[in-house]
């Protein structure tokens, strides 16, 4: 299996809980977290866990969410990526999480984390 297909199989509600231990244990909030998913995706809470509840894959998961128009913004490197240039679009969706949810614990302000 590929890198890109090990991405689309892996499923959210299995990551979910590895983004929240990270971004608690560096003085951050689940509620932080939620609204930089949502900020990503368009999925609020009770989306949010509709999609935990029903594992959705990160394929599944992607083909949901309304990406917001200014996720390309989002650049630098993410486990040893740089995702501007990823060029598979799943991939690249789930490297910009990855980016945010780094963002964010390494305390970077919300402002900046959410490009407007």
């Amino acid at each position: 299996m590929t890198h890109d297909e090990k991405i689309a199989r892996m499923t959210f509600s299995s990551v979910y809980p590895h983004y929240v231990t990270k971004v608690v244990s560096k003085g951050r909030t689940e509620e932080e977290l939620k609204q930089v998913i949502e900020w990503l995706t368009g999925f609020d809470d009770s989306a949010l866990q509709a999609q935990i509840n029903k594992k959705s894959t990160f394929e599944q998961f992607f083909e949901e969410a309304n990406l917001n128009p200014n996720a390309h913004l989002i650049t630098g490197v993410i486990c040893g990526y740089r995702v501007e240039n990823l060029e598979n679009p799943l991939t690249q969706k789930a490297r910009y999480l990855d980016k945010l949810v780094d963002e964010l614990a390494k305390g970077r302000k919300m402002e900046k984390i959410l490009r407007s």
